[in-house]
């Protein structure tokens, strides 16, 4: 991140500008939390004090490369957090011309899962094979082994004998037994060999599972002996996220509610995963945030996940806020909002170049917007620096707790046609975590990249 400069701390209100060429943004728990390229049908897992998170990487067809206009993925990378906040990117773990039995231009290396075991890390993803006539035609899932979870990652030089499908997933029970679930037409599921790179049951169709629309996409875990079975449904036109309890993790389930109702934007796909980290649930899912227009370039999400007392589960509202605490001297991406005002609203900063994130308008006066859970740490803040343009002038101020609540800090905004960054040095005392309101007070037509304080 570029260091933009220093605000004199003796004046009690300072307006600076600064021209900005060009700002990196950083990766924070705002959806979507992957913001530098396409991810999709994100598997998390949490290994040791942090979570990592690997999904599938969405990419551009080409001619040549790739089936124009459908979904086109040739590699895997995986993403680790310790904090739900900051996540680092361990770069490429298996492609496509690495894999022995793979197509080495199928394009097509879909959902995948990893799980550790015995200091293991097994890597399960499907893609199509190069050797039709020796594996067939349709999708194999293949396994990758390393000693960490960051890899290296070492193909397996065949696919999984006896497995013809999409979306892996892997489960381990208490007793140590590993099952293998996966989706093609139906959801099916075979217990694992302690190798954890062959069945060692037969095949089940899982039974008792809507007939009508697309299932795939099965992720399982256990809760206070409870098994849960979720997964993707087209009911109507788009995937919604179901699921089914049993007391098996070979079911019989029983179908018991909706986690996620169906896009509001019209998303053709969701898949997702279901872990607790530090006490808390959290559900990982995908949406087409930076590709509105075209639905099979996808971005990852995550949001916190509840439990009835009756062990169902709450439906997950999904949020652009997302989960995790915001360093207040870190960028902080307003228009990943908790909530907003009719006056304000989203767009993206360059609509040629979408991953340069969203800004947020504040129209008309009384405009607003809410971020939660800021973290001002122990020692008081001494400055706001935000980029902004405006079409002419106006009064910003920063409120804790409520509209009303109390006034942290007061600038006046002047007109600018080219972006700028400006800073005010008059904060209010202020430490611990807390929610922000952003309103405009006089003006309209000023927008907002970002704000961050120091």
């Amino acid at each position: 991140m570029k260091k933009l400069f220093n605000i004199p701390s003796n004046q009690s209100l300072i307006l600076l500008i600064v021209m900005i060429s060009s700002i990196t943004t950083t990766v924070k728990a705002q959806n979507p939390f992957i913001r530098n390229q396409f991810t999709a049908d994100p598997t998390a897992r949490v290994f040791g004090d942090r979570l990592y998170v690997y999904p599938s990487h969405d990419i551009l067809a080409q001619p040549g490369k790739g089936r124009v206009g459908w979904f086109c993925m040739e590699d895997y990378h995986v993403f680790s957090s310790a904090n739900l906040t900051d996540w680092t990117d361990h770069g490429m773990i298996v492609s496509q011309t690495k894999v022995p039995w793979a197509n080495p231009a199928g394009y097509s290396m879909w959902a995948p899962d990893c799980i550790e075991r015995n200091g293991k890390y097994y890597f399960y993803f499907p893609t199509l094979p190069k050797d039709t006539l020796l594996y067939g035609r349709s999708f194999g899932i293949g396994v990758a082994v390393a000693d960490k979870p960051t890899g290296p990652f070492v193909p397996e030089t065949e696919p999984i004998k006896g497995v013809k499908g999409i979306d892996p997933n892997v489960f381990i029970d208490k007793d140590g037994q590993a099952y293998l679930y996966w989706s093609q037409g139906n959801i099916y599921v075979a217990k694992l060999k302690e190798n954890m790179r062959e069945l060692a049951s037969e095949v089940v169709t899982i039974p008792n599972l809507p007939t009508k629309g697309l299932k795939e996409g099965p992720f399982v875990f256990e809760r206070n002996g409870l098994y849960y079975l979720t997964f993707p449904h087209v009911e109507n036109k788009t995937e919604r996220l179901e699921y089914a309890i049993g007391d098996n993790p070979m079911g019989p389930f029983k179908m018991t509610g909706v986690i996620m109702d169906e896009s509001a934007t019209g998303c053709w796909t969701n898949h997702h995963s279901i872990i607790q980290y530090k006490k808390q649930w959290y559900l990982f899912y995908h949406h087409n945030d930076y590709s509105p227009k075209f639905d099979k370039a996808r971005s990852v999400r995550l949001d916190s996940l509840s439990f009835n007392a009756d062990g169902t589960i709450q439906k997950v509202i999904p949020t652009l806020r997302g989960a995790g605490i915001t360093n207040a001297k870190t960028e902080i991406q307003i228009d990943r909002y908790s909530k907003i005002g009719e006056q304000a609203a989203i767009s993206f900063i360059d609509t040629a170049d979408t991953f340069k994130g969203w800004k947020t308008k504040f129209t008309e006066a009384g405009a607003w917007v809410q971020y939660n859970t800021v973290d001002f740490g122990s020692r008081p803040v001494k400055k706001l620096m935000f980029k902004m343009l405006a079409e002419q002038d106006g009064t910003l101020e920063i409120r804790t707790g409520s509209l009303t609540g109390p006034l942290l800090c007061k600038v006046d905004i002047k007109k600018t046609n080219e972006w700028m960054v400006v800073g005010s040095g008059d904060i209010k005392k202020i430490t611990g975590i807390q929610n922000l309101f952003v309103v405009l007070k006089e003006g309209k037509g000023i927008e907002i990249d970002w704000l961050r304080f120091e």
